[in-house]
């Protein structure tokens, strides 16, 4: 079982539980003050993004979810060969 576990709970928040850190884009990080479990905002109306307010119960916010597989990664483009380089030719 992984260190961090992740629950998408229907009609609300994702759950997030374990070992883990919350950072914005730029990598900073969010003090927790040491909480194992916090709940992640999904109906985007929260006062307190990216954390959950309960806003979702009052909003109309509406989404079932149930597990599936993702299907496989596509592979990584391999670049192509850079052209060689080459001296200019001389006109001697």
């Amino acid at each position: 079982m992984a260190a961090t576990k992740i629950t998408v709970v229907n009609n609300g928040s994702l759950r997030v539980e374990g070992d883990f850190e919350v950072v914005d884009q730029e990598g900073r990080s969010f003090g927790l003050s040491g909480r194992t479990k916090v709940s992640l905002c999904r109906c985007g109306e929260s006062s307190n993004k990216p954390f959950c307010d309960s806003t979702h119960k009052t909003c109309g916010f509406q989404s079932m979810i149930v597990a599936f597989d993702l299907p496989e990664p596509k592979p990584a483009a391999v670049p192509a060969p850079a052209a060689p380089l080459t001296a200019p030719e001389s006109t001697a």
